[in-house]
């Protein structure tokens, strides 16, 4: 019975994301599918209800940030941060280094932003932009910029999965940042490496100057706007919370929106609400978004998948797979079994989230160290999703730029995270 309803709920996600239909619409008939199997087991209505709200309330510290993070892209966009981020960042771009600056530059802009969605909306946009003025396959570019886009979705104070792997967890994400950028250190070379050399080995030609000189038209650009960037970074350093942090940096932002860029107060306050939008459509897709409203989606998923967790819990939903992973686990080894599992999570759940929620559920039996595990996740469930071609975090990041599919073959540094994961867990065997 477990095994076909499971079935049913992937049957209804490869629907969905086939058929083009909206990613919570399938969620919540599997959240219908999965109380259904809870009142088959015997489960009252109530009991059932309070499984999947404890599920929700598991989770319940990451709202918050959600709507600090739709307030900061909103007010970055706003006060001009990301405009004059983009201006200074163009200069240095040049055909031969152009996969290893897209690179780069997603990875800087995914640390601030801590959202791959956020980044590939305007730096993602950019770097495909600059790629094709500059003669390089898109197939090339979107690979690097793949790659970029989860670099800061991984390990940014500010992202939504590593705060979802800290409260997971229980462990402070400071520490979790620290570990991941160890770690991260020697894939992060391979890549540049790898980025490096295929620039240099394809041919490209043009300049791409002019493709920002709009951007003075747009903004007020001063070197002042990037304070509420660097604030996130000097206090991230000292180790301030993460909310902390980020009200901070809109605070900075809000005042460089009214003061240097000229918004009234009441207009502020209604671009955090519903996000910054500019008429100009050559600059609307790289600019525009952010907002409290932004987040209400991805709010909405982690919420379904978080209740999907509580009902899994408490129903026994999972134990066959458990199961099946304990004794994969006792034949391959720990670190396999992880990857094994994150794999089959993000093909079946199709978003990061519950990939990350159900991998945690299905192995943190295996890796009894907290922070360990917390790594492990990192290196695993939130890399692998954005690999999948029919996953949310791969299509959306693709489709929003305008990167063929076949770029996540070229997606390196998210291979090899997991792939440096194996050799260290080998190696310390």
């Amino acid at each position: 019975m477990e095994n076909l309803i499971l079935g049913a709920f992937c049957l209804i996600l490869f629907v969905c994301i086939f058929t083009g239909l909206p990613l919570l619409g399938a969620l919540f008939l599997g959240l219908l599918l999965f109380f259904g199997y809870g009142l088959y087991r015997g489960y009252s209505f109530q009991a059932v209800a309070k499984m999947a709200w404890q599920g929700v309330l598991s989770v319940k510290t990451i709202f918050l940030v959600f709507l600090l993070i739709g307030m900061l892209t909103a007010s970055w966009r706003a006060s001009g941060t990301i405009g004059y981020i983009i201006a200074l960042a163009v200069r240095f771009i040049r055909p031969s280094v152009f996969l290893l600056l897209t690179f780069w530059l997603n990875c800087a802009v995914s640390f601030l932003l801590g959202t791959s969605f956020g980044t590939a909306a305007t730096m993602g946009v950019i770097t495909l932009s600059l790629g094709e003025t500059l003669g390089i396959p898109s197939l090339y570019t979107g690979g690097a910029m793949l790659s970029g886009v989860y670099f800061g979705d991984r390990m940014s104070p500010v992202s939504t999965s590593a705060l979802l792997v800290s409260v997971l967890t229980v462990t402070d994400i400071y520490k979790n940042i620290w570990n991941m950028a160890r770690f991260a250190l020697v894939p992060f070379s391979l890549a540049s490496l790898f980025y490096l050399a295929l620039g240099l080995w394809l041919p490209g030609t043009g300049q791409v100057g002019s493709m920002v000189r709009g951007l003075y038209d747009i903004y007020n650009l001063t070197p002042w706007l990037i304070l509420p960037a660097a604030s996130i970074l000097v206090l991230s350093f000292f180790r301030v919370s993460v909310k902390k942090n980020m009200a901070i940096s809109i605070f900075c932002a809000l005042i460089l929106s009214h003061f240097v860029q000229g918004w009234p107060w009441k207009h502020v306050v209604r671009i955090l609400m519903t996000g910054y939008h500019l008429s100009d459509p050559e600059y609307a897709n790289m600019l525009s978004g952010g907002g409290i409203v932004s987040m209400v989606r991805v709010a909405a998923i982690v919420c379904l998948s978080a209740s999907f967790g509580g009902i899994f819990k408490g129903t026994g939903l999972l134990q066959g797979i458990e199961t099946l992973f304990r004794k994969l686990k006792e034949k391959l080894g720990t670190y396999p079994s992880l990857i094994l599992a994150a794999l089959f999570t993000g093909m079946v759940s199709c978003n990061q989230t519950l990939s990350i929620m159900l991998t945690h559920q299905l192995c943190r039996p295996f890796v009894p160290d907290r922070e360990q595990l917390a790594l492990d996740l990192e290196n695993t469930a939130v890399v692998i999703s954005p690999l999948i071609p029919w996953s949310i975090a791969c299509a959306t990041v693709l489709d929003s730029t305008g990167a063929p599919h076949g770029s996540v073959f070229l997606a390196v540094y998210l291979i090899l995270l997991p792939g440096w994961g194996m050799i260290k867990s080998r190696s310390a065997a």
